[in-house]
């Protein structure tokens, strides 16, 4: 029998034999099967044996023969499929998002089937995208709009935070609908109300600056929604090994909306004036949900096309019933837990630094360096591009240390250290900047390393309370949109009577530094709510 090597990584692959059977503990099984049959060509291959960083973590088993009857992979490896006149079965074992690949060949003629959660996976990227491309919309606008509507500088940062007074109450009430009854709905609505508050903002700005308020304001209740849903359908999707890639990717789209946002907008609004702006960026948001109320479900239990094994994967070590319990843990609870409190706490920080950042990125080019709206879009987008990709490192560099043993709670206190004595530093080192080119790379280091805090406090929630993330999520949340709002509106105020950005920079470093040490005292992986 001859023995072939088939594996895009680093896969150990060995000769087999049918009735050589082993037990392995449930994974995405691939398999490969070739037949020189009359009828035509036939292939089928199952499992990429790839992880999300593109890794492979099982032996592979391979076995090529001849023979008329081969038996292959199912649950844990082994499925039966006969054939006649086959000439040879390749089966590889691997788990991880890559696998599930199928190939079928008919004729000829091949096509690839992507594993069920891949496919989620995707989608939730694309509205995280959106989400926040439609929110940075207005940093870059809201400079030619106070310009023909003679606004203030501190008026400039209340309309910036404007979008955050609905964002609390949203982001509580979205969670726990989350939770109760699935998350593929309250997202799917929460995208249809803020395109539409995105297409009527260069309206209500023309009509009033209350009706501009207003919109704003139902625009971030409607984007409340979207992090507490995302959080609770990953939750549903991954297996806990691979949940801190699959955010890490979630979130990409998240900051590379920033990017898309940062820069196509300078180049509509010249184009197609304010309004196309807010016109395309809304539009891209039904194009979305023509895709996501299609056939991926709340639970991976009710989708009709994902395989046995991948749903073996993805239910292993997870409770058996769909329905999550209603019973909401009250806030005098949630509070008076001190690994809960530190959850908040870093949820209060990094928002803190991230929307002063997002907010007013493109007007600290312009005012401290004189640069103009285009070029302060790029430096603007470049930081946040470089965030998607260290989000992405830092979930699947904490799946790989947890892999290895590390505990998940010296996982979370690292990732969460990173996430926020990277940033006070770069923000220390600022008032240092000579050129907007060393203030774009300080600036990137900062929100880089902020990224790290996703693979912090943001999966220790679903660490103490696995039933109840989006519901804390969104408390948490809401909280942080407090702070979010006084950072916003603080750092305008700050601009306006001190004519500078570095005290207010300086302030945002100390709450960083004061937060990771009371994270790294009071966190736990421990689950705190049943």
């Amino acid at each position: 029998m001859a023995v072939a090597s088939f594996a895009p990584s680093k896969s150990l692959c060995r000769s087999h034999s049918p009735s050589s059977s082993r037990s392995t503990p449930p994974s995405i099984s691939s398999s490969i099967g070739f037949s020189d049959g009359r009828r035509g060509s036939w292939a089928r291959i199952v499992s990429g044996g790839l992880d999300l960083a593109g890794r492979s973590h099982a032996p592979a088993e391979m076995l090529v023969g001849s023979t008329s009857k081969e038996a292959w992979s199912g649950i844990d490896g082994w499925r039966r499929r006969r054939r006649r006149g086959g000439v040879g079965a390749i089966m590889c074992s691997a788990d991880g998002i890559g696998s599930g690949l199928e190939i079928e060949q008919q004729q000829g003629l091949a096509a690839v089937v992507i594993p069920e959660r891949a496919k989620m996976l995707a989608l939730v990227a694309l509205v995280m995208c959106l989400c926040n491309a439609d929110r940075v919309v207005m940093s870059v606008a809201v400079v030619p709009l106070a310009s023909k509507y003679g606004w203030s500088s501190s008026f400039m940062g209340v309309v910036q935070s404007s979008f955050l007074w609905g964002y609390p109450i949203s982001n509580i009430a979205g969670g726990a609908l989350a939770d109760r009854y699935g998350s593929k709905r309250v997202m799917a609505w929460g995208v249809v109300f803020w395109s539409i508050a995105t297409f009527l903002t260069p309206w209500a700005a023309s009509h009033s600056t209350a009706m501009l308020l207003a919109v704003r304001a139902l625009f971030g209740l409607a984007e409340g929604v979207a992090i507490p849903s995302m959080s609770t359908h990953l939750c549903r999707w991954f297996p806990c090994n691979e949940r801190a890639s699959a955010v890490g990717i979630a979130m990409a789209g998240f900051h590379l909306g920033n990017v898309m946002s940062l820069l196509l907008s300078p180049i509509i609004l010249s184009s197609v004036g304010i309004n196309g702006t807010f016109a395309f960026f809304a539009s891209l948001g039904f194009v979305w949900l023509s895709a996501w109320t299609g056939r991926i479900p709340n639970d991976p239990r009710d989708s009709p096309d994902i395989s046995h094994s991948e749903l073996q994967l993805i239910r292993a070590g997870k409770i058996d019933s769909k329905t999550e319990s209603s019973q909401l843990p009250p806030l005098r609870h949630l509070f008076s837990k001190l690994p809960a409190l530190a959850v908040v706490l870093a949820n209060v920080a990094n928002n803190w630094g991230y929307f002063v950042l997002l907010s007013w990125m493109p007007v600290y080019f312009k005012t401290v360096y004189n640069v103009n709206l285009k070029q302060a879009a790029w430096f603007s987008a470049v930081p946040f591009g470089v965030m998607a990709l260290s989000g992405y490192l830092a979930g699947a560099s904490s799946d790989l240390m947890i892999k290895s043993g590390s505990s998940i709670i010296h996982v979370r206190k690292l990732m969460q250290t990173i996430g926020f004595i990277g940033p006070a530093v770069s923000l220390l080192l600022l008032r240092y900047a000579q050129t907007p080119t060393l203030a774009a790379v300080l600036m990137t280091m900062a929100l880089s390393f902020s990224a790290f805090s996703q693979a912090g406090y943001f999966l220790n929630i679903q660490d103490i309370a696995p039933k109840h993330a989006g519901f804390i999520l969104g408390i948490t949340n809401s909280v942080g949109t407090l702070a979010a709002i006084i950072s916003t509106v603080g750092a305008g105020l700050f601009v306006q009577w001190m004519g500078s950005f570095q005290a207010f920079l300086t302030l945002t470093a100390a709450i960083y530094f004061v937060t990771a040490i009371f994270y790294n005292l009071h966190a736990t992986a421990e689950q705190v709510f049943f």
